[in-house]
């Protein structure tokens, strides 16, 4: 009867091992695909855009296109808008370079979440988790105070080349937030749910361990699955 107990348990105890894996696994690929999504928030130029205005003529049409951290996009006559900035040498518009760093560096953070994957052949694994927990929590602050600070730096230049005198910090005047906004906002809720199983897989390690592997070098859950 012990023995058919004990059996029970290791059969539990490995299909538990087998689930945790698999959610590390899914944990790993969301890490990278937010990765790439930090990347293409920094540089679209999809912040804001004008909004869909009818125009009944009496004078100049108003201008059309989109503005985000480093470039402003302007719709021409051709199928390609005329872009101007300082995306190739990343030197954001004045007013926005506070939001810029913080982009900046969430997406140091969370790159360097996926860089430390590479640690859970050499390191022990609840550590691992615990360090990108801590790198997606702060990647996850740093993004949410650059959407607070974005539309209260409105009150510039480019903004009102784009959207009209109207302009003022939180009030875009002709303008609407675009996808590139959005989707950092929904980086924010992404980074948060990252980092919480993060948590929760490294504070759960040991018990998703064999016995005789507590005292060892522990090999990733990850990389070993």
């Amino acid at each position: 009867m012990q023995h058919h107990s004990s059996e029970v348990a290791r059969l539990y105890q490995t299909e538990f091992i087998r689930s945790a894996r698999a959610v590390g696994v899914l944990w790993a690929v969301c890490t990278l695909c937010f990765a790439v999504i930090e990347v293409v928030i920094l540089i679209q130029p999809s912040w804001v855009g004008t909004r869909e205005l009818h125009y009944r003529g009496g004078g100049p049409a108003p201008p059309t296109g989109t503005l985000g951290l480093f470039e402003v996009c302007m719709e021409t006559d051709w199928p390609v808008p005329e872009c101007r900035g300082s995306l190739h040498t990343l030197t954001p518009f004045p007013a926005f370079q506070s939001p810029a760093v913080l982009v900046c560096m969430s997406l140091t953070m969370v790159w360097a979440s996926v860089g430390c994957l590479c640690l859970f052949r050499f390191c022990n694994a609840a550590t691992v988790y615990k360090i990108c927990a801590w790198l997606q929590l702060t990647a996850g602050f740093c993004l949410a105070l650059a959407c607070v600070l974005f539309p209260d730096s409105w009150a510039c230049a480019e903004m009102r080349a784009l959207c009209g005198e109207r302009v003022s910090s939180f009030s875009p005047g002709n303008c609407s937030v675009h996808w590139a906004y959005i989707l950092a906002m929904l980086g924010v809720l992404d980074a948060g749910i990252l980092a919480t199983l993060a948590f929760v897989l490294g504070n759960r390690q040991d018990a998703l361990l064999p016995d005789d592997a507590k005292d060892g070098d522990v090999t990733g859950l990850l990389l070993a699955a």
